[in-house]
């Protein structure tokens, strides 16, 4: 207690809403770890045979705060952020969830007294990349949330992260393990992308939340350590196990297709992927100043989980010790 009252004097309580969610549960760990005080919105009805109940019930253990609402409802937000002298808000809700984020800029805006507000966005920069449907409809929902945040004056960053470090199947989830069996390649596989750790996504964004130099910014993630395209992928793995595996050709049409049936999530995954590894959304931009930065000209002297130490990981995850380097 005596050390959370210590940090509770140099740095602002942070509220983190959707933090049993995959990218919350990492920036959840990541505040905590930084011995700041941490709020964690849950729902009242949560089952407590559930694995999200288990990950709450977990965060506490370490440390977190749970309290109970809804964003979507205004004026008991409102009251939450007062009542517990809440300076930092990040969202990492789902999709679903997303168009509720209306009543929470509002209430942020009502109170007055928040530093900054981190919607959910942990992805592409929405307002640069122009995926098919059905990604499409949640993008233009970020877009909305983006234009509230910016038309009543909130304080804000938008974490820009690219993708996730794991191999990047188009029909499956993000945190998906390499294959043994075969690679699918996308298109002639030259189109490149940018993978970062959930363990970097959570450390970079409690990090960025005090920094001057990210208030009202995009803060794009690009780690050169970690820019491949999905041959260079493939040939990383089989030096992780230490042999070859056959490669089949996904075609464009192959994945607007599997776009097209409509299927959550697996549509909306394959809609994402046509957008990274066909039109290139993390690559065909240049980061030139005004509203956007890169991190790592933020914190240089920082480094990054390479995506070569994360296959290794992978491959032991696995049972593959042999090869593992």
């Amino acid at each position: 207690m005596a050390k959370h009252m210590r940090v509770a004097r140099g740095r602002g309580a942070v509220l983190i809403i959707g933090a049993t969610g995959f990218i919350g549960r990492f920036i959840a760990e990541a505040s905590l770890e930084s011995g700041r005080p941490t709020y964690l919105l849950v729902r009242s009805l949560l089952s407590s045979s559930s694995s999200k109940a288990n990950a709450i019930n977990s965060l506490q253990h370490k440390g977190a705060i749970v309290l109970h609402g809804m964003i979507n409802e205004k004026e008991a937000m409102e009251k939450m952020l007062r009542e517990n002298e809440i300076e930092v808000v990040i969202s990492a809700v789902g999709g679903r969830d997303l168009k509720d984020q209306v009543g929470l800029v509002q209430a942020i805006k009502a109170v007055g007294t928040i530093k900054r507000f981190l919607p959910s966005e942990f992805g592409h920069d929405v307002d640069r990349a122009d995926p098919i449907e059905p990604a499409l409809t949640a993008y233009k929902e970020k877009r909305k949330i983006r234009r509230l945040i910016e038309d009543l004056g909130v304080p804000h960053t938008y974490i820009c992260c690219n993708s996730i470090a794991a191999w990047p199947y188009h029909d499956k989830t993000h945190d998906a393990l390499p294959p043994l069996d075969q690679f699918q390649i996308y298109g002639d596989g030259s189109v490149k992308a940018y993978f970062v750790t959930g363990n970097d996504i959570g450390k970079f964004t409690i990090k960025i939340v005090d920094d001057v130099r990210t208030l009202n910014k995009r803060v794009h993630f690009r780690p050169t350590c970690n820019f491949y395209d999905i041959k260079e992928l493939a040939c990383l793995w089989e030096t992780k196990i230490g042999r070859t595996l056959p490669r089949i050709t996904i075609t464009e049409n192959d994945i607007l297709l599997v776009a097209a049936e409509n299927s959550m999530p697996r549509s909306i995954i394959a809609a994402l992927t046509h957008d990274i590894f066909f039109k290139g959304c993390q690559v065909n931009f240049k980061i030139d100043g005004g509203e956007d930065v890169e991190l790592s000209s933020l914190y240089p002297h920082e480094s990054f989980q390479t995506l070569d130490g994360s296959f290794t990981d992978f491959a032991a995850e696995l049972n593959i010790k042999s090869v593992v380097k």
